[in-house]
């Protein structure tokens, strides 16, 4: 049976979790957040050689914090770790954290990508804007976002083409429900060759990143590596971030596997991905709320379908993707003619 998307195609299908997008545009940068509604369990698995992160060490299985209240996206660089402050500011006016002798503490993990680096004007004063756009991206979380040029995608880059923020979901034969958030910013391409044609495209569901499937024959071109900017890649002047979400019951361990698992789906929708200067970084996510704990062949189908779905969100994201003055990149739509 085929599989079929959420009835969003968007990470919030998976019960229980709210997404929020902040974006600075003359500073061509911003911040996405995801919030569940109940504290949920979380991993991340980093394959990038130039991460740079907030609070991720606690989440290894063998660490005691057993969940978390948000995550954050951030453009920005090491500005951006600013954003998961103001995060943590919403959700501690809202009475969310762990509790610590009368005290409220939330735990929102952060990850960000490099985007000082395309047409926006950074001279942004004594202070980097992140704290503020956490905030406001946190009051922002709803079922319902936007894809495309917002949020942590508002600035990102690929390699010839503008990035995105992307989504999608997924629905397994079991019930439960897969979704993936990324912001795809990698110094590779999204693209076969110089074509329209999206290396997800054996993925997609419907038409939902244009429908075009992939060409034939392959072109010439398909093998070779395109850089970002057609010069020799800096380490951290890059990186595709995300997070794969699940209703299934899964352990810190499990969710760590879910992690790595859907690492796969940037290998099937970026060549080349994981490089040293990327700093490519899953978090995973499970809300429990379908009350499912997998079998074996569950836990296989839902490695599979993570891989999968995340490729599907990268796509789509590069596939929103709008022009704004001052970029140094076309949008993948000018491909199409």
């Amino acid at each position: 049976m085929p599989f079929r998307t959420g009835p969003k195609n968007l990470i919030t299908d998976v019960a229980g979790l709210r997404v929020g997008n902040a974006a600075d545009w003359r500073l061509k940068t911003g911040v996405t957040v995801v919030v569940p509604d109940r504290p949920a369990v979380a991993a991340v698995q980093v394959l990038g050689g130039a991460p740079g992160t907030r609070e991720t060490d606690a989440l290894e299985p063998h660490n005691s914090l057993k969940e978390i209240h948000a995550l954050v996206l951030s453009g920005g660089s090491a500005f951006g770790l600013d954003a998961a402050s103001g995060v943590q500011a919403a959700l501690r006016e809202d009475g969310v954290g762990v509790e610590v002798r009368g005290q409220r503490v939330p735990i929102v993990p952060a990850a960000i990508l490099f985007d000082l680096i395309n047409g926006g004007d950074k001279e942004w004063g004594r202070y980097p804007p992140y704290r503020d756009l956490g905030y406001v991206a946190a009051r922002n979380a709803s079922v319902d976002f936007e894809l495309g040029s917002t949020g942590a995608g508002c600035g990102a880059l690929s390699s010839g083409l503008k990035g995105g923020l992307g989504s999608a979901s997924t629905i397994l034969t079991n019930g439960i429900t897969v979704g993936a958030l990324v912001a795809a910013n990698p110094v590779g391409s999204v693209t076969v060759g110089h074509s329209a044609h999206f290396w997800a495209a054996p993925f997609e569901i419907g038409d939902e990143f244009g429908g075009l499937g992939l060409p034939s024959p392959l072109p010439p071109d398909a093998a070779d590596i395109r850089w970002k900017f057609d010069a020799e890649p800096q380490p951290g002047g890059n990186t595709t971030i995300a997070v794969i979400a699940t209703d299934a019951v899964l352990t810190k361990a499990a969710a760590k596997r879910l992690a790595v698992a859907a690492h796969d789906g940037f290998a099937r929708a970026i060549w080349p991905a994981h490089t040293p200067a990327d700093g490519d970084l899953v978090f995973a996510l499970s809300t429990g709320a379908s009350g499912i704990e997998l079998d074996e062949l569950g836990a296989m189908e839902l490695s599979a379908v993570a891989g999968s779905t995340m490729a599907r969100a990268i796509a789509r994201g590069v596939h929103a993707a709008t022009p704004a003055e001052n970029d140094l990149f076309p949008v993948w739509s000018s491909r199409r003619g």
